[in-house]
Order: C-alpha cells, then structure tokens, then sequence
C-alpha cells in the first residue's frame, strides 16, 4: 500500500514549477491531489491529464488564495467532493528582487498579500475540513530566510513570517493532532525564478559555485521532501524546518 493511500491533498499554486511536481509527487504515492492555480487553467488541466494517465487521481479548482471568499468556496468545493482535507500544502507565492531603494508598498502588499496572508487563510480554512484523525500543513518557504541575499528583502520578510508562522501553529494545533512543517527550497529552476530576475547578472553561477553540491535545484529535489512530512512517516515531526539547498545555508 502507497503511503499517502486515501489521503485527501490540496497544492496551491500547483499548476507549474515546485507546486506541480509535489502534486506529482503526492499522486504518486497514493493521494488524491486538488490542483490549486489563480491563472494558468491550461496548465493545471495538463496536469491533471498527465497524473491521470499516470494511474493517480486529480482534479483542478481555480481560486486566489489572497481571496478570503475564494479560498472558502476553494475548501468548500473540497469539502463537496471529499468531505474532508489531509494534506495541505501551502505552495502558492510570488518573489522577485530588488535593492531597497526600489522597493514599493504594491511589490510588498503583493508578497504578504499571497506569501503570508494566503497561508493563513488556507491552514485557517482547513481546519474545518481535518478529521479528528489530524493532519499535516506543509509550507513552502525559502532558504532566503537563513542565506538573506542582498536585494530581495520584501522576499526574504514574507518567507521569515512563514517559517515564524510554522513553528507558531506548530505549537497551536498539536493538540489537534496537526502537524505543521515547511520546506525551505534553495534556488530552484522554475519558470517563475526566470521570470523574476534571479539569474540576472551571473547570479545563478555565482550561487552555484558557493553551493557544496555545485547545482542550483530542479522541482524534483523538494518534491520527495514534502511527501515525507506530509506522510504517517513523519508522524512525529512538527514545527520544523528542512533547507533544501545543496549545502547552502
């Protein structure tokens, strides 16, 4: 039997980059994964399709999880279809550089508005939906938090309130047999840290040849990660932080 057999799993922000390959990932393994994503419908649908022809089970829900009113009619139609919620991985974000001088109150709005306030929203929401056998909260973080590059403070700021939030409803919800952990990727390859800027000026190589394992990351290396603690296997692990960054701290 698949570890996470008869698990019920939300990704938000799954439809590409790290999000879609931890839905794979989950899907592999025996859940039913909820492919959460704001915009791009045609790449969630191909997801689904690939998970689908892959023998796992899927389906797409658009919703801005910033949005207090998406995000319960997001868990409403999980709650629809499943009656209750296992798995919650807090994926969605946005990231992009620049020095202090250049920062605007729309780029930090725009960062805690889907990076902190969206997280909340959604483990807020969940807890309606966990059985009284618990669950398990997974977010994704960054090793933005430990390395704190220059240029990218409204970043690094959001993903320090979700490691402080981590260890915060870590202590809240055990009680309730909800375990909370994130996963602190280093630099990854993703369509969107191209788009943001963060290979601009030999920025890529100067981070690889600091990086004790010599490579910037690929999506497969933090989906694995997130399945474990999203798993029984973890079944005493709560509160942590797990950097996955070649060495890079």
């Amino acid at each position: 039997m698949k570890r996470l057999e008869k698990k019920i799993a939300l990704v938000t922000g799954s439809s590409k980059g790290i999000g879609a390959e931890i839905a794979r990932q989950l899907a592999a393994e025996g859940a039913t994964v909820i492919v959460n994503y704001t915009r791009s419908q045609a790449d969630a649908d191909r997801l689904v399709t690939q998970i689908v022809e892959q023998g796992g089970r899927a389906f797409a829900v658009q919703a801005d999880v910033s949005n207090g009113l998406e995000v319960k009619t997001l868990f409403k139609t999980i709650g629809h279809q499943y009656g209750h919620l296992d798995i919650l991985v807090n994926n969605a974000g946005v990231y992009s550089t620049g020095a202090l001088a250049e920062v605007t109150e729309e780029a930090f709005h725009r960062h805690f508005d889907l990076n902190v306030l969206g997280l909340i929203l959604c483990s807020q929401a969940a807890l309606e939906y966990f059985n009284p056998a618990g669950g398990s909260i997974v977010n994704i973080s960054s090793s933005v938090t430990s390395f704190t590059p220059a240029n990218s403070t409204v970043y690094t700021a959001s993903k320090g309130a979700v490691d402080a939030i981590t260890r915060t409803l870590a202590n809240e919800l055990g009680a309730r047999k909800i375990r909370v952990n994130s996963v602190n990727p280093g630099l990854v390859e993703t369509e969107g840290v191209h788009a943001s800027g963060f290979f601009a000026d030999e920025f890529r190589s100067q981070i690889e040849s600091i990086t004790p394992l010599g490579r910037i990351g690929a999506p497969r290396d933090i989906a694995p990660a997130v399945a474990f603690l999203a798993s029984d296997d973890a079944g005493w692990i709560t509160g942590e932080t797990l950097i996955i960054g070649g060495g890079l701290r």
